[in-house]
């Protein structure tokens, strides 16, 4: 693994640990509301689960199930062999205009990332943070040596990336924003993070 900048030590994670607990748990009066909400919407929009779950690269690549609310058709993952070819970004991101995979709630849920919001199992569980690199669909090893940087800390809901570098279009782009996130890593800009998303998130929602 590539060394970082950002001694992690045992006590940073355990404080950030505890920090992710009870943030959430405050939270909890906001969030299930919004919750359920959000899942009699995918329910009633189109025929299919509530939550999609996809298997992703943790910390140290250790492979777990993520969670996030269902915002395309069934059948999304036979669609993307069809239409790889449209896609505008470099493999093995793939992104295409207007997709028509995502569901008419699906594309509301995704603007305003509250799709993301199952994840808070995956923090309660210790798979994720609330802030940290975004968890890859894609295996470690398809990653370069510099990419593995990102897998030094435990993957997160949000990051600086969403806040700085939402359209940002290649995955070297995104990580470039992950590994400065590392490189100046504490609870004060996890705070910031998390203040930024959350405004950003009510500024969606009121647009």
């Amino acid at each position: 693994m590539a060394s970082v900048a950002f001694p992690i030590t045992r006590r940073y994670l355990i404080v950030k640990r505890a920090l992710d607990v009870i943030l959430i748990l405050l939270a909890l009066p906001l969030i299930v509301p919004i919750l359920l909400a959000c899942s009699v919407a995918v329910w009633l929009d189109s025929p299919g689960p509530i939550n999609y779950v996809q298997e992703r690269a943790g910390r140290h690549g250790t492979p777990f199930r993520m969670y996030k609310f269902r915002t395309m058709v069934v059948n999304a993952v036979e669609m993307k062999e069809q239409l790889r070819h449209l896609s505008i970004v470099p493999a093995p991101d793939f992104k295409i205009p207007n997709d028509p995979r995502i569901t008419r709630v699906g594309r509301i849920l995704r603007q305003t990332s509250l799709d993301e919001l199952p994840q808070i199992l995956n923090v309660l569980r210790g798979e994720m943070s609330l802030v940290g690199p975004r968890p890859t669909s894609f295996m470690p090893a398809s990653y370069l040596l510099w990419h593995t940087e990102r897998l030094e800390v435990p993957p997160g809901i949000t990051g600086l990336w969403q806040i700085k570098g939402r359209n940002a279009a290649t995955f070297d782009e995104r990580l470039r924003l992950d590994i400065a996130y590392i490189d100046r890593m504490s609870l004060g800009l996890d705070l910031w993070i998390i203040f930024q998303t959350v405004k950003s998130v009510f500024r969606r929602l009121g647009a």
